[in-house]
């Protein structure tokens, strides 16, 4: 990471648009463009987390090869959006209304051609009358640089929550 103060301010601001335009992108219903974000080898995950001890955190969120929410390549997130695309997925019809709050963006390490980011999240959902939830949490990203931005090369996504009162999982966070 560059100990340029100017250097350091420009990709703190590239990172805080990229997610931003993220996030408008997912609270638009623009999925398509949302997917095309991440890199042909990324991979996705939102592992379950369990309340454990104190002496047993390092146990507290379950592990790649193991159960989660979400465990996706790129071709399975295509998959999801083109299912959502057709207007025949269920719990998407008609659509949820959502948005994602991005927060203290942080880049934790450079290595030159890949960026390592923490973000926290809120995310806001209602569905039809009266249905609403919210995810809070935090993601920590790997970010390739790709043009004259970034793809997201690996997402894991930390919920707050151990035990999830919505009726789906259709969104992507």
């Amino acid at each position: 990471m560059s100990n340029d103060p100017f250097t350091r301010v420009v990709r703190q601001h590239q990172v805080e648009r990229f997610y931003s335009d993220e996030a408008a992108l997912l609270d638009e219903h623009r999925f398509a463009e949302w997917v095309q974000l991440f890199s042909d080898d990324t991979h996705y995950f939102m592992p379950i987390r369990r309340t454990r001890l104190r002496r047993e955190l390092a146990k507290e969120f379950t592990q790649p090869g193991e159960i989660a929410f979400f465990d996706e390549t790129k071709q399975s997130l295509l998959g999801r959006v083109a299912k959502i695309a057709t207007g025949t997925a269920w719990a998407e019809d008609p659509p949820s209304r959502t948005r994602h709050l991005v927060t203290n963006v942080r880049i934790t390490q450079d290595r030159g051609d890949e960026l390592d980011a923490e973000t926290n999240f809120i995310l806001y959902r209602t569905r039809l009358k009266s249905e609403e939830t919210t995810w809070i949490g935090s993601r920590r990203d790997i970010l390739r640089r790709h043009e004259d931005s970034f793809l997201i090369a690996k997402r894991l996504i930390l919920l707050e929550q151990t035990v999830l009162l919505s009726q789906n999982l259709s969104n992507f966070f």
